[in-house]
């Protein structure tokens, strides 16, 4: 059956579940508010029959495809959908020709909806710029890889750009309840008890997937021997069994979200890599964001680690872009990288100490006004305003020369004997002893 024609109240149920719960209205869609909420952009345009050329791209079971499914369902254009995986350029032409002929002879405008568009090399992506320059297509392209890096550059700058963020465990839940009570598309004709913690569990492990999660409810039903009154009841441990993951203690607005998250912190400042590790794991088994992960690991590296290891702040923050580039499952491989180079790496709070101390004195005492010397003198009348005497290090030897740099000087930064910074430690020991050059 085509999912692109109009149907009935039956559905074929031999179809996957996932496939026959795609929306077929903004009151089906859930989550990407951020592009097809009320009053937004996309939204209104979809509304109001006036769509251009689009791209979508995020990660997979976001509702790429249903938002396309929506815009069949409001749209008057003739709605043609390819995969690009198993279309060819002798398809897209035939495509294209049947467009031009209907633009020419009705009016009647064409919306091409080309899954999966980065499977598509650069030449056959070429075939689509007359058809869409010209207008006989309105191209909405689905792609898993970012477009700037995949798609046609001129193919690109015809076309609104949105990214698509992996759903909420709201939205996941949403579409679980929809599904579960659907009659025409969903499994509303069985009997089904789904317990609370069970559909929670579901939500969340899904990792923002619909379809994941769909696919996993559906197996949990067929798979589970009805009760005597011929319901249907998922416990939590079908939804293990059906999604192999295993429900962990972890409530992300409660105790051992922010419990696990200190764990993990504790350990890495503890140079413990194997705890470290487990605690990496259990947020990532849980479901929890490779964000979230990855701004504690940012941190850390800043404030544990500091300047006995400057490296670490810059492996974190790859990590961190990284793992948001990719996302999960393989996020997890950056984020085990960083988290054992952190947990292993030397130890200083040095930095977050000085930036405290420095921070804590301005709060409380008077703020020296910046001295004369130091004052920008690059304008006219600056020397009559005294702002002259600064001498510049580079003109002296070893790059050093003696000068104030605060009207009163204050201690806030004590380098330690750890990694780099006992380099540190040494180069600011010798400048004070006089081992570097002077006036």
């Amino acid at each position: 059956m085509d999912l692109f024609e109009n149907t009935d109240k039956k559905y074929d149920d031999s179809l996957p579940l996932s496939l026959r719960m795609c929306p077929e209205s903004f009151e089906e869609f859930a989550g990407q508010e951020h592009i097809v909420g009320e009053g937004r952009l996309l939204r209104r345009a979809i509304e109001a029959d006036r769509l251009s050329s689009v791209i979508f791209f995020g990660p997979p079971g976001t509702g790429k495809t249903g938002l396309a499914i929506v815009i069949s369902k409001k749209t008057g254009a003739r709605f043609v959908k390819v995969n690009a995986v198993s279309s060819n350029v002798k398809e897209i032409r035939e495509i294209m020709n049947i467009a031009e002929k209907n633009k020419k002879l009705n009016g009647r405008k064409t919306i091409l909806l080309l899954d999966e568009i980065h499977r598509f090399n650069k030449a056959q992506q070429d075939v689509l710029m007359p058809a869409v320059e010209e207008g006989y297509i309105i191209l909405a392209g689905t792609t898993t890889e970012n477009p700037f890096f995949s798609v046609n550059p001129a193919l690109v700058s015809r076309s609104q750009v949105f990214e698509f963020k992996a759903l909420k465990a709201e939205d996941i839940k949403k579409i679980i309840e929809r599904a579960i009570i659907d009659p025409r598309k969903g499994l509303g004709k069985i009997k089904i008890i789904i317990d609370a913690d069970a559909c929670a569990h579901l939500a969340k492990v899904s990792i923002g997937d619909a379809r994941k999660a769909l696919n996993a409810l559906e197996l949990a039903v067929l798979t589970t021997k009805p009760l005597a009154k011929e319901e249907v009841h998922i416990t939590i441990k079908e939804i293990e069994d059906s999604i192999q993951r295993k429900a962990v203690l972890y409530d992300k607005d409660g105790d051992a979200h922010y419990d696990t998250a200190s764990a993990y912190i504790k350990s890495i400042r503890g140079s413990d890599p194997d705890s470290a590790l487990y605690w990496l794991s259990k947020m990532i088994v849980a479901g929890e964001s490779p964000r979230f992960i990855a701004r504690r690991m940012v941190i850390s590296a800043a404030e544990d680690i500091g300047l006995a290891d400057p490296y670490a702040l810059t492996l974190a923050v790859s990590a961190m872009q990284a793992a948001d580039f990719i996302g999960f499952p393989e996020a997890r491989i950056p984020l085990a990288e960083a988290t054992i180079y952190l947990a292993s790496a030397p130890k200083s709070n040095s930095a977050y100490l000085a930036v405290d101390a420095a921070i804590g004195d301005i709060s409380t005492n008077r703020v020296q006004e910046v001295p004369d010397h130091l004052k920008d003198a690059g304008y006219k009348g600056a020397e009559r305003l005294g702002h002259t005497g600064y001498k510049y290090a580079h003109a002296y030897d070893g790059h050093y020369v003696e000068q104030d740099y605060m009207r009163e000087k204050k201690i806030y930064y004590t380098p330690l004997d750890m990694g780099y910074e006992k380099r540190i430690k040494e180069y600011l020991g010798g400048l004070k002893c006089g081992k570097k050059g002077k006036s």
